[in-house]
């Protein structure tokens, strides 16, 4: 009988450290999973941050990079230009991305490096206590928010993709979901989509994943799924936010 679910050899076999119910470990199948399917893997180099996935580098099977809080775009850069052939990428959450690194992010997608990002958002600090982040939606109750996030004090949610989709550099800028299986075929698409156009030297390439953190949102694994379902994506909708613009044949 032929299986139906293997191990990728993208990623090592050793457990993670991510809490039960924390929807990390599945991003991180789905971008080793494309970096074998695409037979990109030898030439990979992923760029781990600071926050909860501080220990990717100890999961993927390809190169890795450790960058200083907020600065993986930064050193991504520094790859990708010293080096063009390489496939880079980022892995960051929201507080790494969306807070200390918004402007390494902006200028990034700004300049049109031709790297791709993986953002990984759960509207919450999940590696320090469960403060507010800059994705934390609003009336959401944190624990430097005990009475919901109040957007007259504490301003509205960033919305990532949103923001970047609107440079007027071409890119390719996507929003997912990891609460349902569905879903999360829909991403394998999405992120498969946003490695071929590095792999094409396309343009710069951003996917968005709304992911559960079921310790500082103080739910059950189960109801964190709905949580993202019920709470996160009336605020962030999902969908190609941006697509680059398709050449015609015989043009520059």
């Amino acid at each position: 009988m032929k299986p139906i679910f293997s191990h990728t050899e993208g990623m090592i076999t050793d457990p993670m450290h991510y809490c039960p119910g924390c929807t990390h470990g599945i991003i991180h199948r789905l971008v080793g999973e494309t970096l074998i399917e695409l037979g990109i893997r030898e030439r990979a180099v992923g760029v781990s941050p600071v926050g909860c996935s501080v220990f990717t580098y100890k999961y993927f099977t390809c190169d890795m990079f450790q960058a200083s809080h907020g600065r993986a775009p930064a050193v991504a850069t520094g790859a990708k230009r010293c080096r063009p052939e390489l496939i880079v990428f980022c892995y960051q959450g929201d507080g790494d991305l969306a807070a200390i690194g918004t402007s390494e992010i902006i200028h990034a997608a700004n300049r049109g490096e031709k790297i791709t990002c993986i953002f990984v958002n759960n509207a919450i600090y999940g590696m320090t206590g469960g403060q507010m982040a800059p994705t934390t939606v609003p009336g959401q109750r944190t624990s430097t928010t005990p009475g919901g996030r109040n957007v007259d004090e504490d301003g509205f949610p960033l919305k990532m993709s949103e923001i970047l989709a609107q440079l007027q550099t071409p890119g390719y800028i996507a929003r997912v979901s990891m609460h349902s299986p569905e879903e999360i075929i829909r991403a394998k698409r999405v992120i498969r989509k946003a490695f071929e156009y590095q792999v094409n030297n396309t343009c710069f390439s951003f996917v968005e994943f709304l992911s559960t953190c079921p310790t500082n949102w103080g739910l059950s694994p189960v109801d964190s799924l709905n949580w993202i379902k019920n709470s996160m994506l009336p605020y962030y909708p999902l969908g190609e936010h941006k697509v680059p613009e398709q050449k015609e044949e015989g043009t520059q």
